[in-house]
């Protein structure tokens, strides 16, 4: 699979949704998910910046292994600074919701700024754009996953969300995909509670 060479950046703020290329350069000398979004997180975001200011970015980054037959390859990475140590923050993450993102077309996503009010990213191959989420705030990541299968009326959506932790500034909050699977360090989940951002 390797690389898709193309990214998706969500201004939340502005609401919009852009395609631009992967930085293949980036991609050949800092290695795997985790390599490259700490390299796009620290070329974007001052290390003094507030963690839960609309000013952080949260990156959601998939390696060149992902949607691949090896043995990682369904793990993503999310990268942000942490508003639990101040220091850069990267989780990673099992099950389908990485080589699915990665086989839609894309090697990463970046959310900037933050929403007025909760939305949710949908990624359908090329098909990207934020979508109300006021239906989805207050539930669990299990609820949350059970109605967008339901709304989508697709059993096979991959759902990447956080729960009341996340939505209340637990400074832990996890990001939960396919019901089990968690990034869980270094609270990625609050940072994308901060921005109103419910799931992808």
């Amino acid at each position: 699979m390797a690389w898709a060479g193309k990214i998706l950046r969500v201004n939340l703020t502005a609401g919009t949704v852009k395609s631009e290329p992967l930085n293949m350069d980036w991609a050949r000398n800092y290695l795997g998910s985790r390599g490259l979004g700490s390299k796009y997180l620290c070329e974007e975001v001052d290390a003094t910046v507030d963690p839960l200011s609309p000013d952080n970015k949260i990156i959601w980054a998939t390696g060149p292994l992902t949607g691949t037959m090896a043995s990682t390859g369904g793990r993503y990475t999310v990268i942000t600074k942490s508003p639990l140590t101040g220091a850069i923050a990267c989780s990673n993450s099992g099950g389908y919701w990485g080589a699915e993102f990665k086989m839609a077309g894309w090697d990463m996503v970046i959310f900037e700024g933050k929403s007025p009010k909760p939305v949710y990213l949908y990624v359908n191959d090329d098909v990207a754009e934020l979508r109300d989420a006021a239906h989805l705030w207050g539930k669990s990541v299990w609820e949350t996953e059970a109605t967008l299968k339901s709304s989508l009326q697709d059993p096979l959506t991959r759902v990447s969300s956080i729960g009341k932790a996340g939505e209340n500034g637990v400074l832990y909050a996890a990001v939960v995909n396919d019901l089990h699977r968690a990034a869980g360090r270094s609270g990625v989940g609050t940072v994308m509670g901060s921005k109103n951002l419910k799931a992808i």
